[in-house]
C-alpha cells in the first residue's frame, strides 16, 4: 500500500477512534476500536457481529489494514486492541504503558495460491522449489526442480510470477519466517520480519489483492491465509514438510502441525519448521493484542466478555471459515489470561 494511503487510513482511523473507541453513547453503549491483520479478518468481522446482534449495546468496529498497523495503532493508543500474525515483540511490548496480553484466537494454514494454465491435478512444491521460486532463483514452471515432484504431469513452459505483501504484514512474518528456517540462502538473504526485501516478484496490499492479483495474473504464486484461497476458488499447492512428506494444506493438516509445539505460558509462540508426516509446514496461531490494564471499567467489562465469547461459542465458526480451531489447552489457558485483564 502506497505510504499515502497508509497516512490517510491512519487519519480516518483516528477520527474514528477521538469520536466512539471505547465511549457511551446516549442509550448507554459501548464502541470498542479494533485494527489489524488482514489474515483472520473474515472471521473477526463474523464474531464481532454475531456478538452485536446478541449484544446490541456492545458494538464492535475492525479495520482490516495489517499487522504492522494494528501495532501501531494499538501501540499509540489509537486502538482498543490490535491483531496481529506476528504477535508483538518483546520490544513492541515495553512501548505499552499499560501492559500487553497476546491472545491467540485462532490458527490457520499459510498457504501457496497459483493461477497455472493448463495445469490439472495436485501442484507439489519441495522445499527447494517453493523456496527457489521466492529467492528468483527458480523462474520458469517447467524448471527441473518442479517437474521432479510432479512426474507425469504436464508444467506449462511459463515464467514465474512470485506475488508478495507490499506493507508491513503478519502473514510475511510467518512466510519468511518459515522459509528462514528451512533454507539457508533464505536465512542469509532476506531473512524474516513483517516486511522484508523480495528478490523478486510482483506486490498485493493486502490479503484481498493477493486473491485478486493470483487470479489476474497467469503463471503468478502467493502466500495468503487458507480461509482466503478457500473462498476464492484457488488451487493451492502440496508443499513438502520436514519429514519429506508431501502435505495437502487443510485443517487436520494444520492441526496436526499445531500439536507438535504447544504454546508457552504467555501464550506467544510459532511453528516455523513442525515435527510429524501429517503437518502441514506453514501454520500459526494470530494473535488479539489487548491492555492488561485498560483504564475503563466499562470498556474492559464489554472487552472481556466479547474475548470470551471469541474462544469459546465463537470457535465453532472457525471451521466453515477456514481456521483452525484453538487447542482445548490454549483455549483454557487464554480464560485464564482474559480474567486476569484488570481495568
Amino acid at each position: 500500500m502506497p505510504c499515502r494511503a497508509i497516512s490517510l487510513l491512519f487519519v480516518a482511523f483516528s477520527l474514528a477512534v477521538a469520536s466512539c473507541s471505547g465511549s457511551k453513547t446516549a442509550n448507554d453503549s459501548v464502541t470498542i476500536q479494533g485494527a489489524g491483520a488482514t489474515f483472520p479478518a473474515p472471521l473477526y468481522q463474523k464474531w464481532f457481529a454475531d456478538y452485536h446482534a446478541a449484544h446490541p449495546e456492545v458494538r464492535v468496529s475492525y479495520l482490516s489494514m495489517g499487522s504492522g498497523a494494528g501495532i501501531d495503532l494499538f501501540t499509540e493508543g489509537k486502538a482498543d486492541f490490535g491483531a496481529s500474525d506476528a504477535g508483538m515483540t518483546d520490544e513492541q511490548i515495553d512501548k505499552v504503558g499499560r501492559g500487553v496480553q497476546l491472545l491467540p484466537v485462532t490458527a490457520a494454514n499459510v498457504v501457496l495460491a497459483y493461477h497455472l494454465p493448463g495445469f490439472s491435478g495436485n501442484l507439489k512444491l519441495s522445499r527447494d522449489a517453493y523456496a527457489g521460486i521466492f529467492l528468483g532463483t527458480i523462474t520458469r514452471w517447467d524448471d527441473p526442480k518442479i517437474a521432479e515432484s510432479n512426474q507425469g504431469a504436464s508444467l506449462p513452459k511459463l515464467k514465474i510470477n512470485p506475488i508478495h505483501r507490499q506493507a508491513a504484514s503478519g502473514t510475511t512474518f510467518v512466510f519468511t519466517q518459515h522459509l528462514s528456517a528451512i533454507n539457508d540462502a533464505w536465512k542469509r538473504g532476506p531473512g524474516k520480519g513483517m516486511t522484508v526485501v523480495w528478490p523478486a516478484g510482483t506486490v498485493a496490499r493486502g490479503s484481498d489483492d493477493m486473491v485478486t492479483v493470483i487470479q489476474k495474473e497467469p503463471g503468478s504464486i502467493g502466500y495468503l491465509g487458507y480461509g482466503h484461497a478457500e473462498k476464492s476458488k484457488l488451487p493451492m499447492a502440496w508443499l513438502q514438510n520436514k519429514s519429506g512428506e508431501y502435505v495437502q494444506p487443510s485443517l487436520e493438516s494444520g492441526q496436526a502441525a499445531l500439536n507438535s509445539a504447544p504454546l508457552p505460558a504467555n501464550l506467544r509462540g510459532w511453528v516455523p519448521d513442525p515435527e510429524g508426516k501429517d503437518s502441514y509446514p506453514i501454520v500459526t496461531y494470530t494473535w488479539l493484542l489487548v491492555h492488561k490494564h485498560d483504564g475503563n471499567s466499562r470498556t474492559t467489562a464489554a472487552l472481556k466478555d466479547v474475548l470470551k465469547y471469541c474462544v469459546t461459542d465463537g470457535q465453532k465458526d472457525c471451521v466453515a471459515l477456514g481456521y483452525i480451531p484453538l487447542p482445548e489447552k490454549v483455549r483454557q489457558a487464554e480464560l485464564q489470561a482474559v480474567d486476569a485483564i484488570a481495568p
